[in-house]
């Protein structure tokens, strides 16, 4: 079976974000003042043939874990459907 997870990799809250503090900093420059504490993270789409849903999440948890996560600095969530 194919299955599609979709990937949110965010930095830890406890961390700072330079990125999204810069942001924030800016959206009163283009009128959206009342907008705050933006994070920035990136999304990550990706397909995966596996025999069930149970096979498929590990194997997306694996490539979290060892390649498109920084655990010491971001965590991860995502969802898993069939393609």
């Amino acid at each position: 079976m194919k299955f599609r997870a979709e990937i949110d990799v965010m930095p830890l809250k406890s961390l700072l974000d330079p990125q999204g503090k810069a942001v924030s900093a800016s959206m009163g420059n283009v009128g959206l003042s009342e907008i705050k504490n933006v994070r920035i993270g990136k999304h990550i789409t990706l397909e995966i043939e596996a025999e069930n849903k149970e096979t498929a999440s590990s194997k997306v948890n694996a490539a979290c874990s060892k390649m498109l996560c920084n655990q010491i600095m971001e965590s991860y969530e995502f969802t898993l459907e069939e393609a």
